[in-house]
């Protein structure tokens, strides 16, 4: 049985449903501000990072720390295949990370680092 996740597919499926609820709108209307929409997308995955920390400090509970840390991989999928739909990029989010995965495997262990 293959349980293999395909990124590309599920960045896909995941930036349908936000450009259908209306969360890429201004890329259609404002293609002279793609690069301050894309910063501002990119301040929302940090955002949703900070949930999580709150999550954690208000002892909210494991649930909704995972569910936090889904809305960020919502949030960056979306963002990869939005990319790659206003024409930033046409690479592959899935041989990329198997790319940066090969890298990481080499590295050296760190020591002392969190």
């Amino acid at each position: 049985m293959d349980n293999t996740v395909n990124l590309d597919d599920l960045a896909n499926q995941i930036h349908e449903t936000a450009r259908e609820k209306g969360f890429w709108d201004k890329f259609d209307q404002y293609p002279e501000l793609h690069t301050d929409l894309l910063l501002a997308k990119l301040a929302l995955i940090d955002s949703e990072s900070a949930e999580v920390l709150e999550a954690i400090r208000k002892s909210k509970g494991e649930r909704e720390v995972m569910l936090e840390v889904a809305d960020i991989l919502i949030r960056t999928l979306d963002f990869a295949a939005g990319l790659r739909d206003i024409g930033y990029t046409d690479l592959s989010l899935d041989e990329i990370m198997a790319e940066k995965m090969s890298v990481n495997v080499k590295r050296p262990n760190m020591h002392g680092v969190l």
